[in-house]
């Protein structure tokens, strides 16, 4: 009998614009990967601190994480959807992830699915995303469309162009 690969889950950050106190959003993205989450995963908790001298979108998260996992990476460095990726890349492989599971919002799954997807586009690893039950947000949405045409730069620059 062979086990299932290893999962790694991605929680994407969401700012709470230096209150010191997690975002709604990114505190229902937690909520989702710790419903998700299992015994056997490796989480990574990703987002920065966008006022200097408050709490990263990481370690809030990380203080608000209610799931099981085998081991919770906390990442405060990365700044865009590009970033949370390539940060992960290197925990990706450390632990032989054969699955990654991107939790973000629904407006926001796509690119960063596509983002994870292009950057693991060589190894043979299963990207896929979660996101919580959310009604559709009209400007979110529409916040994603001109950033789509920045991810491909975004993506050239992070592997070294």
């Amino acid at each position: 009998m062979t086990s299932a690969p290893l999962r790694i889950i991605v929680v994407l950050g969401y700012s709470d614009g230096g209150a010191g106190t997690i975002h709604p959003i990114c505190a229902s993205r937690v909520a989702r990967a710790a419903e998700i989450s299992t015994p056997d995963d490796v989480v990574v908790l990703s987002g920065w601190a966008r006022v200097p001298g408050t709490r990263s979108e990481a370690h809030l998260m990380e203080a608000a994480w209610k799931g099981t996992a085998r081991e919770v990476i906390v990442d405060p460095d990365a700044q865009t959807t590009v970033g949370n990726a390539v940060n992960a890349l290197n925990d990706v492989e450390r632990v032989g992830a054969g699955e990654v599971i991107v939790v973000t919002s629904r407006w926001h799954a796509a690119r960063a699915k596509a983002a994870f997807r292009w950057l693991l586009r060589a190894d043979d690893i299963r990207v896929r995303a979660a996101y919580p039950a959310e009604a559709f947000a009209a400007r979110p949405a529409l916040r994603e469309l001109p950033l789509w045409l920045l991810l491909p730069a975004q993506l050239w620059h992070a592997r070294g162009g």
